[in-house]
């Protein structure tokens, strides 16, 4: 049973309704491309579609000769029927009974498959991991140990529920707890739906984080000389105050300022986000320092945690009391870790996957006889807490040998408002190089500024083309000081056509599709490299 579906309520009762009679659910990306959502209806033999619009099955029916299992696309809005579509289109209001059936209860096998959730496709088609209701339940059950929410916690709900940390915990894991729902509008109205709604817990990916703090950045830049140095005075005293209380620093007399700061301050910020979080939950991909200690800072308490689709997602969060940033914290109870010898971090317990469907070959790559999930990133366990240090298939091999995790760089780099998205590059190199698209009107405002072309220069050998490298490498610096003097960026090819998941650059986790990012500016990327034709992969 597939659900292509906005959170909302409907998404929940369609779930309940489903596995409560013993189906599989199938969850779909709205914003994925028809291409993407065609395999996974097919490779899962989904009988049942469930959408909103008519439009999408109109995206869709062309297709519909490459899903022979596909028996039935029920729509919710107005849908006019579609007699091209073979006879399987109809509107909700025609599928259902005018009245509902009495509530009916009946014991379920846990060890039975709930879902199949597909990965986001980053290194190759999405696979579907088989997850059971054992392994949800296990997994919402043993978070609940670390982060508690109580009956009188609400939620505000933005994140995808096809996504499988807003699933288990915006929506499983609350419901274990008795807490409130709400559903954010849309992204774009997410700033004012904080304001509305005054969540206590806040689920997010680091991108909404990132994105806070730059316009918070943003504004500063025209505010006092006063105004500026007050902010970072409160920054300051606030993460100091934040390590006193963790036990991990000591008392300092700048403290006695804080409830002032705090009211000129802090506080305010805190009100932009409903001004009543507890705990703000950041997972899904890395969570660079800088933007842990700048939310931490202002006391609004960011928890980061890690995990995977197929541990059910998740493996390890940070609780509020125990709250290492520069960590993705501790494992949940019941979930063994390990680090082999090459450094990767396996995991095994009730919450990892029953395996990939129709997929024994890739289930028995990730898990071992022994039941390790071997979880393709490379970790340290320091005082019970993991440490990420970078992805193995990830890793960046300059022809020196040095070894690079280009993540956290990139990072780093689109903490800069003039960089939407960037891909740090240099397998079999001399040196990194960087793909980056541009915010188009802050650098429509630099180029002025810069006297250069505002639709880019791309001419290697003109003047204005090393200016314009000049002036992003300068940027690049500034963003990378951190860094080892090896992990440079030398050479930067900018970009002013984001990558979507329309052009099949990102997955609908907004995660880079490398490879393909790679082959679609082979040529560009091969031009940074020009005098070095012994560079032959990216």
């Amino acid at each position: 049973m597939a659900v292509l579906l906005n959170n909302s309520p409907n998404w929940v009762a369609f779930d309940q309704a489903a596995m409560g009679l013993g189906l599989v659910v199938v969850p779909l990306f709205v914003n994925d491309s028809p291409e993407n959502i065609v395999h996974i209806l097919r490779d899962s033999g989904a009988r049942f579609l469930l959408i909103k619009e008519a439009q999408t099955w109109q995206k869709l029916a062309p297709k519909k000769g490459q899903l022979p299992d596909l028996s039935r696309v029920v729509c919710l809005g107005e849908c006019p029927e579609n007699r091209k579509s073979g006879g399987i289109f109809m509107p909700a209001s025609l599928w259902l009974p005018q009245t509902g059936d009495t509530m009916h209860f009946g014991d379920g096998d846990e060890k039975k498959l709930a879902t199949i959730v597909y990965t986001s496709g980053t290194t190759g088609p999405p696979k579907g991991v088989m997850l059971s209701h054992k392994n949800i339940l296990i997994n919402a059950y043993s978070s609940l140990r670390l982060i508690p929410v109580f009956r009188e916690d609400l939620f505000l709900s933005f994140l995808p529920l096809s996504h499988a940390l807003e699933r288990m915990a915006g929506y499983y894991l609350p419901m274990m707890a008795g807490s409130t729902v709400a559903f954010a509008r849309s992204i774009a109205d997410l700033a004012e739906d904080l304001i509305t709604i005054k969540p206590t817990l806040l689920i997010s990916v680091p991108r909404i984080y990132e994105r806070i703090l730059l316009k918070i950045r943003e504004k500063l830049q025209t505010a006092s000389p006063t105004s500026r140095t007050l902010f970072n005075y409160t920054l300051h005293v606030g993460w100091n105050r934040f390590l006193y209380r963790q036990g991990r620093g000591g008392w300092q007399p700048s403290m006695v300022m804080w409830p002032l700061l705090d009211k000129l301050v802090a506080a305010k910020v805190r009100e932009r986000l409903g001004g009543r979080l507890r705990t703000a939950v950041c997972g899904g991909a890395h969570l660079s320092n800088e933007v842990a200690q700048f939310f931490i800072g202002l006391d609004i308490p960011v928890v980061q945690g890690y995990g995977l689709t197929e541990s059910s997602p998740v493996i390890s969060v940070n609780p509020i009391e125990e709250n290492t940033p520069e960590s993705v914290g501790r494992p949940l109870p019941g979930v063994e870790t390990k680090i082999d010898n090459n450094g990767e971090l396996l995991v095994r317990g009730e919450t990892v996957m029953m395996g990939y469907w129709n997929n024994p070959e890739a289930t028995q790559e990730v898990i071992d006889a022994g039941g390790w999930l071997h979880t393709g990133d490379q970790a340290q366990i320091e005082e019970h807490h993991i440490h990420l240090t970078g992805r193995l298939k990830e890793i960046i091999v300059l022809s020196n040998g040095r070894k690079i995790p280009p993540s956290d760089m990139e990072a780093s780099i689109v903490m800069d408002p003039l960089f939407e998205q960037v891909l740090v590059v240099g397998e079999n190199a001399p040196y990194l190089s960087a793909l980056v698209v541009l915010n188009k009107a802050k650098w429509r405002e630099i180029a002025k500024k810069q006297n250069l072309d505002p639709n880019l220069p791309n001419l290697p050998q003109s003047k204005s083309y090393q200016r314009l490298q000049d002036v992003l490498l300068e940027r690049f610096e500034l963003q990378l000081k951190n860094f080892p003097g090896f992990a440079r960026v030398k050479m930067v090819c900018p970009i002013l056509e984001p990558w979507t998941v329309e052009n099949g650059l990102i997955t609908p986790t907004l995660k880079p599709k490398r490879k393909r990012i790679l082959n679609s500016f082979r040529s560009q990327v091969q031009r940074m490299y020009k005098d070095h034709p012994v560079f032959s992969r990216v």
